[in-house]
């Protein structure tokens, strides 16, 4: 299974060069973690979604974050749009007659989330340590 997963994520790189295969595994693992979070078994919306990847980011990457998302090639939210689309096309993923790639435009902007939203955290983190 995981290998051809490995193949059709490869096969997506071929034809769109955009993003870095980890970029797209990492989606993969975001959902998992957003339908936990959730409690939810199947289908999430692309701004749980979304959620879900903005805290496994902070979580895995902390202040690296932003250099992980360049590498990748991913610049906004609708970069992760575009990697789901790019499975759903692939048939790793499915939607509901709700979805659409609108869901992942300009939710957040990753500067303020993951660059000063990652320091004010910290910050707060150290406060509550003296």
């Amino acid at each position: 299974m995981q290998q051809e997963l490995d193949n059709i994520i490869m096969s997506i790189c071929e034809k769109d060069s955009r993003y870095n295969e980890d970029a797209y595994e990492f989606v993969l693992e975001s959902l998992a973690y957003t339908q936990k979070k959730f409690k939810r078994p199947k289908h999430v919306s692309g701004k749980e979604l979304l959620d879900g990847i903005k805290e496994l980011m902070m979580e895995q990457y902390g202040p690296m974050t932003l250099p992980v998302l360049k590498h990748w090639g991913i610049k906004s939210t609708e970069d992760f749009g575009h990697i789901v689309f790019n499975l759903l096309e692939n048939k790793v993923l499915s939607k509901t007659e709700e979805d659409n790639l609108e869901d992942f435009k300009n939710v957040y902007d990753f500067d303020v989330v993951f660059d000063k939203g990652y320091r004010h955290k910290l910050n707060r983190k150290i406060s509550r340590l003296r």
